[in-house]
């Protein structure tokens, strides 16, 4: 019999990577928190903090395939370890750094880059090469709710401190707790079990983005995690700033950024189920359409605080859980040697939808003063992204795996 059948490690490595992204993405989702407060204490404007937190959005989706290279080219420890040191020093320096450049380089530069070497794209990649085929899609959806429930918990732990301790405090609070995710590299990265897939048997990282980016299903990816970024950096950079429009108090904003996190949670472990079931494009196509409905029946609706918990919900439940089919598409369609380097691409397609998601929100505020042009443009990118997915031919099931 097969040992590695019985091999049940899988899911302490995937736990472990779970809690990891819990800190680096629930420390980088709340900072929208900061955009009200970091302006009225330092007069920086609505713009400004917005372009930064933009800036922040790409440099985040940048760190991703440069790091995910590093880590196919050099080993994933290094690189884990130094993107969790580099978001607490990040994070920790901002209150000395109040000025709009230097907002740009603590939350724009340093911050995002060091949350986005121990993100989606470089821990998927670490565990696609430690796990068998049929493990893949449950730890995805796994360590996509981990990055979820770390929305749902830094939320209010983040808003609750800013109101204690000011801005400042809560920042260098952030950059300790970030620390914390030190203890958790060593778990995860125990010695590759599953070297890669038919796909990418006999390239290398050349051949393989050549391949990659002559493939017209890879740029339809690409293009509809584009829209999707978009949708989601508008949504984490300015909801607070609705939620003030609308007059009602700041804590609708974080607990509605923590319903998001907590109802992505049931969405990523359904996508994870869905993938052994149903291809992934449909999956994807089924998210983002159920986006444009929902922010349709917002605009319709009320605003008052249950809308906004309603609304959490229902997004809540395709927020990241796009994340598992679109990488789970990338392997089936190119392996899991460069899974790292491929996904981290289609991420950076993802941030910079989200750079302009962010930033073009603090201008429609700045011009308009109310959101409402966004919402329109949201709701019709996230039906651009759904429509993009139904062409890619993606094969039916995952390809043999080569023995290591």
């Amino acid at each position: 019999m097969n040992p590695i059948k019985k091999d049940n490690s899988w899911r302490y490595i995937t736990l472990a990577a779970a809690a990891m992204l819990m800190i680096t993405t629930g420390a980088r989702q709340a900072q929208g928190l900061f955009v009200f407060p970091i302006s009225g204490s330092t007069g920086v404007s609505i713009v400004a903090i917005s372009f930064t937190m933009a800036v922040g959005q790409f440099m985040w989706g940048v760190a991703q395939p440069v790091a995910g290279a590093c880590a196919d080219r050099f080993g994933f420890t290094p690189v884990l370890i130094g993107g969790v040191l580099l978001l607490a020093v990040g994070t920790a320096l901002t209150p000395f750094f109040t000025s709009s450049f230097g907002l740009v380089v603590t939350i724009g530069i340093l911050s995002a880059i060091g949350s986005g070497a121990g993100s989606f794209s470089v821990m998927i990649g670490a565990l696609a090469q430690r796990l068998a085929p049929k493990e893949r899609a449950t730890a995805s959806g796994l360590i996509t709710g981990g990055g979820s429930f770390g929305q749902f918990l830094f939320a209010p732990i983040t808003q609750g401190l800013i109101s204690t301790w000011g801005w400042m405090g809560a920042m260098w609070s952030l950059g300790a707790i970030a620390l914390l995710a030190l203890p958790l590299v060593k778990p995860i990265l125990g010695p590759a079990r599953h070297g890669g897939t038919l796909g990418d048997a006999g390239r290398g990282m050349k051949a393989t983005l050549r391949s990659a980016f002559g493939n017209p299903s890879y740029l339809l990816l690409h293009g509809s995690f584009l829209t999707c970024g978009f949708h989601i950096a508008f949504l984490v950079t300015h909801l607070p700033g609705e939620v003030d429009l609308c007059g009602l108090p700041a804590s609708v904003a974080s607990w509605s950024l923590g319903i998001i996190g907590l109802s992505n949670i049931a969405g990523s472990f359904a996508a994870g189920w869905m993938l052994n079931h149903f291809r992934g494009k449909y999956i994807l196509f089924g998210m983002y359409g159920s986006r444009t409905l929902l922010i349709l029946l917002y605009l319709a609706a009320p605003k008052n605080e249950w809308t906004f918990y309603l609304m959490a919900i229902g997004l809540g439940f395709s927020w990241l859980g796009t994340a598992p089919p679109t990488a789970g598409v990338v392997g089936k369609l190119f392996g899991t040697r460069y899974l790292a380097t491929l996904y981290g691409l289609t991420m950076l397609s993802h941030q910079t939808g989200a750079f302009f998601g962010a930033w073009l929100g603090g201008l429609a505020f700045a011009h308009y003063g109310n959101y409402l042009w966004m919402w329109y443009a949201d709701a019709l990118f996230a039906a651009v992204a759904a429509l993009l997915n139904l062409p890619i031919r993606e094969p039916r099931v995952e390809r043999a795996a080569v023995p290591a």
